[in-house]
């Protein structure tokens, strides 16, 4: 049995880390947040040792690693904040421990090579939960798409709305210094997927920058890649808001929808599964997605380049 510290622990994503350290058999020893709206550890583990403050918290652990403990963590799991993730990466290293982080795994491609250097230091590892890999449905069609290569590019269109009430600009999300802005916070796993299945990014131009709204044109090695994002639920279709739906995902490839809506309850579990077996995605695996999305930050806008999404007209 591992022990894991967590961090972020009132979050969102939280939950699903939680669920996935207990399916695999592992114990959280220490959590951290400076909110404390923390109930769901008593679901998962009612012993773990709860702190508001990261200087306590950091004490903590490195009084467990000192004291060589039976409880001095080998894993921190990383669901704070995507602007912490980088500190709190260092401080899993500094610990001892292996760090199993969300995405983005951090805002700045530079990020990767001063916590590659500390890997080689510390000879501990850093994973990325790149979770839509183990997607049955992805790794069904990146096997095809492998399997039966064509003379020309696939034309693809990826739409991702996921409505957002007012609170969401008012939170670390809705400030890009601290999210990395929309095409990082939401659409960085969409990128990750499609880079993964045709290649990494030969040009991209960027065709909307909002606040909540970006959009813009990808060339891969063997896809051309129509995109939008978005938190405004406006930007719903019909059939979504006639559904009294808030998310509206599509991914269509050469006309085709690829459903991959279902499959997503146990994909933490997968990713904890994998790295407990030696498996996972480090730091170069997530290093495309952080390099595109940091391009993208800083982009002019240029509608006349590349082929524009049908939302963006």
């Amino acid at each position: 049995m591992k022990n894991f510290a967590i961090t972020g622990i009132a979050g969102y994503i939280a939950p699903r880390h939680l669920k996935a350290i207990k399916e695999t058999g592992n114990d959280v020893v220490a959590a951290m947040d400076p909110h404390d709206s923390v109930g769901i550890l008593d679901s998962y583990f009612p012993d773990v040792s709860f702190f508001t403050q990261f200087e306590r918290f950091d004490r903590h652990l490195e009084m467990l690693k000192r004291n060589k403990e039976d409880r001095a963590i080998d894993y921190m799991s990383i669901c704070s904040p995507n602007f912490l993730h980088d500190a709190h990466i260092r401080l899993a290293l500094r610990v001892g421990a292996d760090a199993i982080c969300e995405k983005p795994l951090v805002l700045n491609p530079w990020n990767i090579d001063a916590l590659a250097e500390l890997e080689a230091d510390t000879g501990k590892r850093v994973y990325n939960t790149l979770q839509l890999r183990l997607h049955d449905t992805i790794i069904d069609l990146r096997n095809k798409v492998k399997a039966n290569p064509i003379n020309k590019k696939r034309k693809i269109v990826l739409s991702y709305i996921t409505s957002r009430g007012k609170w969401y600009n008012f939170s670390w999300k809705g400030d890009s210094e601290k999210s990395g802005g929309v095409a990082t916070n939401i659409g960085i796993h969409f990128f990750d997927m499609l880079m993964w299945m045709f290649g990494q990014v030969q040009s991209s131009t960027l065709h909307l920058h909002e606040k909540n709204r970006m959009a813009g044109f990808i060339e891969l090695p063997d896809a051309e890649v129509q995109w939008f994002l978005s938190t405004d639920e406006r930007d719903l279709p019909k059939e979504a808001l006639a559904a009294n739906m808030r998310t509206y995902r599509s991914i269509t490839i050469d006309d085709d929808e690829i459903e991959f809506t279902k499959g997503f309850t146990d994909l933490h579990t997968r990713v904890y599964k994998d790295v407990l077996s030696g498996g996972g995605f480090g730091l170069e695996d997530a290093r495309p997605s952080i390099e595109l999305v940091h391009a993208l930050r800083n982009a002019p806008v240029e509608l006349k380049k590349g082929e524009v999404h049908p939302l963006v007209l």
